[in-house]
């Protein structure tokens, strides 16, 4: 969740600064989504790994990257609460 109010100034700064770094390491992004209605002042981004050990390897490099680090202080004061899940798609599901 962001502060009332900061969901462009997150998505402008993320756009500019965080998106190469983070697509570049972390790889294949699925999707990236604000709402617009109901639950608003929320980003919320797919990314798709082949492990969980594949996850955490890429994540350690990314928080190794310059760009990621400068990135970091120009949008933590926007973040008011962050929730990362690990979904599992089901046999059927059309995203692998």
């Amino acid at each position: 969740d962001l502060a009332i109010g900061t969901q462009e100034q997150w998505l402008e700064n993320y756009e500019k600064y965080g998106l190469e770094p983070q697509t570049e390491i972390l790889g294949r992004l699925v999707g990236y989504f604000h709402t617009d209605f109901a639950e608003l002042n929320q980003v919320v981004h797919m990314w798709a790994y082949e492990s969980l050990e594949d996850r955490r390897a890429r994540r350690k490099k990314l928080f190794e990257d310059p760009r990621w680090l400068e990135f970091l202080p120009r949008v933590r004061p926007l973040i008011l609460k962050q929730e990362s899940k690990m979904l599992i798609p089901a046999n059927f599901s059309p995203i692998r």
